[in-house]
């Protein structure tokens, strides 16, 4: 059975067999593999079997999904290819061709068992987050440091004062659906929305309300910019990038 193994460095985060049901990945904790960095979207890709196939696809997130350093939309996986999102990296590998070298003699070292979710414990896990970070940042982001695109709260009730676009879309308003979570008495289902385009900039467009950009009302979508801010449904929100 193909079998994803997540992977930081040489450290081995967790391990899922890909069965009959896709595995999702992303930031989410719903996730079946999980990777809890802000460079990775919430649903940031899955892998499926279709017929004798292993597929791969990539749900349109913001910093992409690369195998054996190609970045795809989707793609069929083989046995030993790499999957790289973010700094973390997703080995595939097929346990029947493992079991079968090993009874032609082959020595393999002994592994954990991969039928179920193999994860660090507390403890292991946080005494490996502590060595990264005495490395320093430079072990964990590239020279030219990522710019994660964020919404600030500069005015209006909201669930929180940052809103990070790791999503192709974002709404907001007072919906299930909404990222960015109004919560004013009257706040509308769907005030606004914010859509990722593929040549990776931003467009802020209409709900329910009509939003302004920079004090100007917008007739049709418009792209942001950074320090931009956006009024919409009492809400005052600054695009901007963070390191």
């Amino acid at each position: 059975m193909p079998t994803l193994v997540l992977k930081f460095g040489n450290s081995v985060l967790q391990e899922v067999a890909v069965g009959s049901r896709e595995v999702s990945i992303g930031r989410s904790p719903d996730n079946g593999l999980v990777i809890d960095n802000p460079a990775v979207s919430h649903y940031h890709a899955r892998v499926f079997r279709e017929e004798d196939r292993l597929m791969l696809e990539d749900f349109g997130s913001l910093n992409g999904t690369f195998v054996n350093g190609q970045r795809v939309k989707m793609v069929t996986l083989q046995p030993g290819d790499a999957v790289a999102i973010g700094k973390h990296t997703i080995e595939v590998s097929d346990s029947s061709q493992e079991v079968l070298a090993t009874s032609h003699g082959a020595a393999k070292p002994a592994a954990p068992k991969i039928n179920e979710t193999v994860m660090l414990d507390t403890k292991a896990r946080r005494d490996f987050l502590q060595k990264v970070a005495a490395v320093g940042e430079s072990a964990q982001v590239a020279p030219a440091r990522l710019k994660v695109p964020t919404l600030v709260v500069r005015k209006g009730k909201t669930s929180r004062r940052e809103y990070t676009l790791s999503d192709k879309l974002t709404v907001i308003g007072k919906s299930a659906m909404a990222s960015v979570k109004l919560t004013g008495w009257f706040a509308p289902m769907v005030a606004a929305q914010v859509s990722r385009r593929d040549d990776q900039t931003y467009y802020i467009g209409a709900g329910d309300k009509v939003p302004s950009v920079n004090g100007h009302p917008i007739t049709q979508p418009k792209k942001l910019s950074p320090g931009d801010v956006i009024t919409v449904a009492g809400v005052e929100l600054q695009f901007v990038y963070r390191d």
